[in-house]
């Protein structure tokens, strides 16, 4: 029997005659920053370094595009791209790296118009103008006009399933392609959620039932076991009338948890037996572990018990694909991430043996950290994209993918 195979759909800039040209990139930096500005995590700047070197090697001029925090379309000092460029700088110590601090106007037009060949430029926050995230057609073609671009790269997985003027309407004026990173991004998960190797568990964490419905009716088509944890878990026991206390749990989803039920095979679909509580949600916080009959009025659940952490990395030890998005517990606070601690440890211990995939947002977040605390441990695959991978593993189409070329 044949395997299935996949083919990324879009053509990428291995396909179109990029050498010596002037090329506009869309990047994802949306980094987390302290509040003295620092940047916290440069994990999705060293994701972008594959295509800029790409194109780099090949004597473009490169000018990049992005977009940090919300600022709602008004210029912000805490929003500024200059500590990513900064940073870029550092990670690219043989290429020149300018910082433009602003995006379309003639001192970025005269920037671009100055570069050198083999610079690298990088204009500031795109959502400074709110043109941006309307997809205003006159701003992209500011955006084309002011880089002088002959092709239009996208490699911002973050923000491709958003119609966005830097995602959608800039590919109406540029040829465009997918960058190294939204390739991978995109065929890693396709792959894992059209061709997976069996068994596939999925590992579904979260607060809201209502953010990944979708996701999880997509998983009851393919997963052989889906474990669900988080406060999201929450909501499944107090619709089964377990005593949750005054544990989150979102209001109005019965008919949704209903047909999830329903759609489930025997056994497929696995919550916690018990779970982790406090009186407090707070550093202070003490943890006590419960059966999930044994919650008391005045505590919150706040992770999953040790007989469920048992339960959960048996089924992780039996998988040869595992899918993780969402944080099993109050993982901000140590006391209540032993779960998801539990999880990334049998995930790595397993790493040789299956393929381990990592949603983005507050997932992809803690196991980076996770990660930088066990040295030698990796996984397969950790997205940089929160929604736009929860999503494109939803079945969903995303509107930056699908407006590139096609192969």
């Amino acid at each position: 029997m044949k395997t299935a195979t996949y083919t990324f759909p879009k053509k990428t800039v291995r396909d179109v005659p990029v050498h010596d040209k002037r090329i506009l990139v869309r990047a994802d930096f949306n980094v987390p920053l302290s509040d003295a500005g620092e940047i916290l995590s440069d994990f999705r700047i060293t994701q972008s370094l594959p295509t800029l070197r790409y194109l780099l090697d090949r004597g473009c001029t490169v000018i990049v595009v992005a977009h940090l925090g919300r600022p709602e379309g008004k210029a912000t000092k805490k929003d500024s791209l200059g500590p990513v460029a900064v940073r870029l700088q550092e990670l690219l110590p043989n290429e020149i790296v300018t910082f433009v601090p602003s995006t379309v106007d003639d001192k970025a037009w005269q920037a671009c118009k100055r570069a050198e060949k083999g610079a690298l430029i990088l204009l500031e926050n795109l959502r400074f103008d709110p043109r941006e995230e309307a997809n205003d057609p006159d701003f992209a073609a500011s955006l084309q006009r002011v880089s002088g671009a002959e092709y239009f790269v996208q490699d911002g997985f973050g923000i491709v399933h958003r119609a966005h003027a830097s995602t959608e309407a800039i590919t109406h004026l540029l040829p465009s392609v997918a960058g190294l990173l939204l390739e991978k991004e995109v065929s890693t998960l396709e792959k894992a959620m059209k061709h997976p190797r069996h068994p596939l568990v999925a590992v579904v964490g979260g607060a809201k039932v209502s953010d990944k419905i979708g996701f999880i009716e997509q998983l009851l088509t393919i997963a052989d076991t889906v474990l669900i944890g988080g406060a999201m878990a929450n909501t499944f026991l107090a619709y089964q009338h377990t005593p949750v206390g005054k544990s989150l749990v979102e209001q109005g989803q019965e008919q949704e948890i209903e047909k999830i039920l329903q759609l489930a095979k025997p056994d497929q679909l696995v919550l916690p037996v018990d779970v982790a509580v406090s009186d407090a949600i707070d550093a202070s916080a003490t943890r006590r572990d419960s059966s999930k009959d044994e919650v008391l009025a005045h505590e919150h659940i706040l992770d999953i018990g040790p007989k469920t952490m048992q339960i959960f990395t048996a089924y992780i030890g039996e998988a040869s694909t595992v899918i993780w998005n969402g944080t099993l517990g109050y993982a901000e606070l140590p006391q209540f991430a032993v779960g998801s601690a539990a999880i990334a440890q049998s995930m790595a211990d397993q790493q040789r043996n299956i393929t381990s995939i990592i949603g983005g947002g507050d997932t992809a977040e803690y196991a980076l950290e996770w990660l930088s605390a066990h040295k030698n441990a990796e996984f397969t695959h950790v997205s940089t994209g929160g929604g736009a991978s929860l999503e494109l593993m939803s079945g969903l189409k995303l509107p930056g993918v699908e407006a590139l070329l096609p192969i």
